[in-house]
């Protein structure tokens, strides 16, 4: 098996983890700042993620399973995109994991992503995932 790499993001937010699990799981809200992505679930453990929208002109629909769901605490799903250029098949899936640690009246979000191929999609998933945490805090403090 080849190795992998692995990215991992944190912010905090200053809101308890309440509001921000509810904003991780709430469709219209992570339209706001997942690049207006339209996301479908019933946000059951084992069930289908969908995730569609638009980017750079490109229709995407990418897709995974909710591995587990903690209220409050985990959201991990597993993730394929469409627009990653790779088949569509377990290999190429990553892994997505949402950790929140409250801290009195803030919460630590977490997100790490596995499977990551080299350095320079590192990089790139790494700067992605700052901008959506950082799109999320603003959704989150400013609603």
């Amino acid at each position: 098996m080849k190795k992998t790499l692995t990215t991992d993001v944190s912010i905090t937010i200053d809101a308890p983890a309440m509001v921000v699990w509810k904003a991780i799981t709430t469709p219209a809200t992570i339209k706001k700042y997942l690049m207006g992505t339209t996301v479908t679930s019933d946000w059951k453990e084992g069930s289908s993620i969908g995730y569609t929208g638009e980017y750079n002109g490109k229709t995407y629909h990418d897709k995974g399973v909710i591995k587990k769901m903690v209220p409050e605490n985990t959201f991990q799903t597993t993730y394929w995109s469409s627009a990653g250029g790779k088949e569509d098949k377990p290999e190429n899936y990553n892994l997505v994991t949402y950790s929140l640690h409250a801290e009195k009246s803030k919460t630590v979000v977490t997100l790490i992503q596995d499977n990551i191929a080299d350095e320079k999609e590192k990089e790139h998933v790494t700067e992605n995932w700052k901008g959506v945490l950082g799109k999320l805090n603003e959704v989150v403090e400013n609603e």
